[in-house]
């Protein structure tokens, strides 16, 4: 099985949550990293979810939930998320004048 090491998404954030990633279909995917960068210079709160295909989003999928970030601050997560075909990870950002970008660096497993 070839891999393919890339970005896998790339999102601005917004108070609704989005998807940042879906793994594709006959494919498998590990997330490694996820950097959240907050480019205002207000504060914000972030939140992660990771969800089974063929699911709505539920209090069990989060992996962060809230988590504040300074202004003009950013986190790398390294995680190693594994997701099968239809998974998806997903961002939220929120806060007064939020300007936040989500992104997400791994494997496709074909």
């Amino acid at each position: 099985m070839p891999n393919t090491y890339k970005i896998l998404g790339q999102i601005t954030g917004s108070a609704t949550i989005r998807p940042i990633y879906t793994t594709p279909a006959a494919t498998q995917s590990v997330v490694s990293s996820i950097v959240i960068a907050n480019r205002g210079t207000n504060n914000m709160f972030y939140r992660i979810a990771a969800i089974t295909s063929g699911s709505t989003l539920d209090n069990q999928h989060y992996l962060a939930y809230d988590v504040p970030l300074s202004g003009s601050d950013s986190v790398a997560l390294t995680l190693g998320i594994s997701l099968n075909s239809g998974q998806r990870l997903e961002g939220y950002a929120s806060g007064s004048s939020v300007s936040a970008s989500f992104s997400a660096f791994g494997t496709e497993i074909f």
